[in-house]
């Protein structure tokens, strides 16, 4: 007989349940609840996690066999044994047990609040106790990798249909997650960050270093990652720190990649190496000519002057003065001044008589 019946309950399965009714109950319960089909439900995100962290202990015998015995509080805090069983194994009293006293090296850990990254975090759950030590494990930050992460492969395999098993298309399966043994050809699971920079960041070259939390074999850790910024580098560049993100159940870690972001400037707007900014001009600055003082994006002025009257839509362009080429060293895009004229809105009968008397 169980000591409780709570993770039963959320896979919707009896204690009795066999190990392909677990997986059963999982894969329909884990289908009601993901949060590409669950809509606008402000708890399946939750109860999608419960569901699959229940999987998670139901799915391993070994991990079963505790929670069957002593419930869940005893496998997310490691409570000592009862008294009554003394008996022949490891230091927890269990035949079998490894260093944290479970059976077959399944370790103690503990449940620990969430930890939020001064920057961004990894997981959702702070310190997910399936994520280290004995396998097993998912990553919250990608629902879709819990699919291959329970014990004896994906619960989605043999069911036919599309690539990941379910008639109908579930979005993001794909044949990647129709086991969760990793093959040669598998790529190392990625951890996508956007990083917002200003153009003049991009202009000059920057270096930004981010705070970063994410989970290893002894728990959560911070790690500072430097990111250097080269002069000219675009929107959509990405920089790869191979391994440096969250551990997988596969043993390998995330890699962590960063995509520049382009912050709106004021003045300028890019496109491609060039620069483009607008000259506002009065009608009376269009007649009779001007003379103005612009700066550039790197700090510099240029004296733009007019004699003579222009035409709204003139575009002035100034050679060498865009954003920098990253891949030619000391070259540069172009920088174009579009003129821009402002029509006063109403005139005056006097106006009008002079107006007509001269153009």
């Amino acid at each position: 007989m169980v000591k409780e019946t709570k993770l039963y309950d959320l896979l919707g399965v009896a204690p009795t349940a066999s190990e392909a009714e677990i997986k059963k109950g999982y894969r329909k319960m884990a289908l009601k609840y993901h949060p590409d089909k669950a809509g606008d439900d402000p708890k399946a995100a939750d109860k999608f996690k419960q569901v699959s962290e229940a999987y998670e202990i139901l799915s391993d015998s070994n991990k079963r066999a505790v929670y069957d015995q002593f419930g869940l509080e005893y496998v997310l805090h490691g409570a000592p044994p009862p008294p009554e069983d003394g008996g022949g194994g490891g230091a927890g009293g269990f035949p079998g047990a490894g260093a944290g006293g479970f059976p077959g090296g399944f370790q103690s850990f503990s449940a620990g609040g969430p930890g939020g990254a001064r920057t961004f975090k990894f997981t959702s759950n702070g310190g997910n106790p399936f994520g280290g030590g004995g396998g097993g494990g998912f990553t919250p930050t990608d629902p879709m990798n819990v699919f291959s992460s329970g014990g004896g492969g994906s619960p989605f395999g043999g069911m036919g249909g599309m690539p990941g098993g379910m008639p109908g298309g579930m979005p993001g399966m794909s044949d990647g997650y129709r086991s969760s043994s990793p093959t040669r050809e598998t790529p190392a699971s990625v951890y996508t960050v956007k990083l917002p920079l200003t153009l003049e960041e991009l202009y000059s070259g920057a270096t930004k270093k981010m705070k970063i939390r994410r989970r290893r074999t002894h728990g959560q850790e911070e790690k500072v990652l430097q990111i250097t910024i080269k002069p000219g580098w675009k929107a959509g560049t990405k920089i790869t720190f191979p391994g440096e993100g969250d551990l997988q159940p596969d043993g390998r870690s995330q890699d962590v990649v960063f995509v520049l972001d382009e912050k709106k400037h004021p003045v300028f707007t890019r496109d491609g190496n060039d620069l483009k900014m607008d000259l506002e001009l009065t009608l009376k600055e269009a007649l009779l000519g001007f003379s103005k003082i612009v700066g550039t994006l790197d700090g510099k002025k240029i004296k733009i002057e007019y004699k003579q009257p222009v035409q709204p839509g003139l575009v002035i362009k100034y050679p060498g003065h865009g954003m920098p080429i990253s891949k030619e060293p000391g070259k540069r895009g172009d920088l174009s001044i579009v003129v821009k004229v402002t029509l006063p809105t109403s005139l005056t009968a006097s106006q009008k008589a002079e107006l007509e008397k001269i153009l």
